[in-house]
């Protein structure tokens, strides 16, 4: 009875390397460490007797439903006995799903094949769910718009753009008031337009209680080489949301793990219409939400920020390796390193410049002063945010630019703006502080102009000030700043 999480861990480890990544790609499945599956567990809170109605979609070999019971076998729960509705749709896996679970005494499984999408559509209309308790590690797959999930889901009300958004999304709306869930899923819902509709989902329906962040972002599912960094949730359905619980560890050994309770209004802002989530990892706030002088939106600002409007690919036949004649400058992120401006750039695998004629014009940006910063960071780089000056003199006063779809660029009304301000919102956005309470909402390596967008910054006066204060303290022609110019911002900005 006790060894099925045990025969679940040995069945995956035995599976998993045989899965091709062409079918785990398919199924958007990554079977669960039973290190995970425990500690997930655990993560429930004590139960008050009767009948335990356990949703596991996306189950797999079942650990997740296994290190369940193995906690009510073990006195952890108090239910008479558990009723499991497991839904996998390898069938495969579903052969060792039932092994596993058939293991138990006092448990009555269910085991489904199928998509669970497809599955939950009809029980849910009939209003025939009352769910308990759900554990899931669901699918991470995209879901296009014109495909037989999304219509599925959007008949039940639910607009999501990822599998594994959509399956926590149908637990909620399953589930018995009080029921709790806990989902290992991508943090990739935390911010975002895309993901909107889902925390609105979400948080009309259930409290957020527990966060549970991995510092290493491969470390949860090492073993299928998984890049996205991952989160563990639970939700308390139809309940009044009150403080959360945040915990960490290094990995999945959960040897180390910190705790801290943090009040919702630190983890969804009362005043972000995005609702975006951070997550803090240490008890207080950062510098960035404790300083009044960081409380201006954009808008106020009189600055617009968009993702560079050049996507290479669909101008191919315009692009130059060096500049030509009726070219101009075309700016990948590449052009930018070490805070300054390398353009053009010897010996690049990306072009230099673009033609400027009819077809290109509405893409290109007038000549003057911007800030860009990447969209893209490698998973290994220190910083999430990197912001240069584009200063026009850097171009041979070119009298247009081209800024390629992988930089995100602050302009005012697609021109450019004030030197000292461009500096200024450049030292301000390179700040460690920033980058820190960017993490707390971003957890993934991309930065969008959605999330630039939503950032408090300082007012155009104060930006303007830091300007000028930067380029009296270091030569930041593009923009750079040392740590000690850094620490020199934050005690002004203090």
């Amino acid at each position: 009875m006790f060894q099925q999480l045990e025969r679940a861990e040995s069945k995956r480890r035995e599976i998993g390397p045989r899965i091709s990544q062409k079918v785990k790609t398919e199924f958007g499945q990554f079977m669960t460490p039973s290190s995970v599956a425990r500690f997930m567990a655990s993560l429930f809170p004590p139960s008050t007797g009767g009948i335990c109605r356990l949703l596991d979609a996306g189950a797999g070999v079942g650990a997740l439903s296994c290190a369940f019971l193995d906690r009510w076998v073990t006195g952890g729960f108090d239910f008479e006995f558990v009723d499991i509705f497991a839904y996998e749709i390898d069938e495969t896996l579903r052969h060792y799903l039932t092994q596993h679970l058939s293991g138990y005494k006092g448990v009555r499984p269910h085991v489904f094949g199928g998509d669970f999408i497809e599955l939950a559509d009809q029980p849910l209309l009939n209003g025939q769910c009352n769910y308990t308790h759900a554990i899931l590690n669901p699918p991470y797959k995209k879901i296009n718009s014109d495909s037989s999930h999304r219509r599925a889901l959007r008949n039940l009300g639910i607009e999501t753009v990822n599998l594994y958004s959509a399956f926590v999304a149908l637990a909620v709306a399953q589930a018995a008031p009080g029921a709790q869930i806990v989902a290992i899923i991508p943090r990739s819902f935390c911010n975002g337009p895309y993901y909107r509709p889902f925390r609105d989902f979400v948080f009309s329906r259930a409290a957020l209680r527990h966060m549970h962040l991995f510092e290493s972002r491969s470390e949860a599912f090492k073993d299928d080489e998984v890049l996205q960094e991952n989160i563990i949730i639970r939700l308390e359905c139809g309940a009044k949301q009150d403080s959360v619980t945040i915990s960490t560890s290094t990995d999945d050994g959960f040897t180390d793990v910190v705790t801290h309770e943090h009040p919702f209004d630190q983890i969804v802002h009362q005043d972000d219409p995005e609702r975006f989530i951070h997550v803090p990892t240490s008890p207080g706030k950062c510098m960035v939400e404790l300083s009044t002088a960081i409380c201006s939106s954009l808008e106020e600002l009189g600055i617009q920020v968009s993702t560079g409007p050049v996507v290479d690919f669909r101008l191919r036949n315009h692009l130059r390796d060096n500049s030509e004649r009726n070219t101009v400058p075309l700016l990948y992120p590449g052009h930018f390193t070490g805070g300054g401006t390398e353009w053009p750039k010897l010996g690049s695998k990306k072009p230099n410049a673009i033609c400027r004629n009819s077809e290109t014009e509405k893409w290109l940006y007038p000549s003057g002063v911007y800030c860009v910063v990447r969209r893209f960071s490698s998973k290994e780089e220190k910083r999430r945010i990197v912001a240069t000056v584009v200063d026009p003199a850097s171009f041979s006063n070119a009298p247009v630019l081209g800024f390629e779809n992988h930089l995100n660029v602050f302009h005012e009304k697609k021109h450019g703006m004030p030197k000292a301000l461009a500096i200024g919102l450049a030292a301000f956005l390179n700040m460690e502080a920033v980058d820190e309470s960017f993490r707390r909402f971003n957890g993934h390596t991309q930065v969008n102009a959605t999330d630039l967008r939503t950032m408090k910054y300082p007012s155009r006066e104060t930006l303007i000030k830091l300007g000028g204060l930067a380029e009296t303290n270091e030569a930041v022609g593009q923009g750079s700043t040392n740590q000690g110019t850094c620490d020199l911002f934050e005690r002004f900005l203090m």
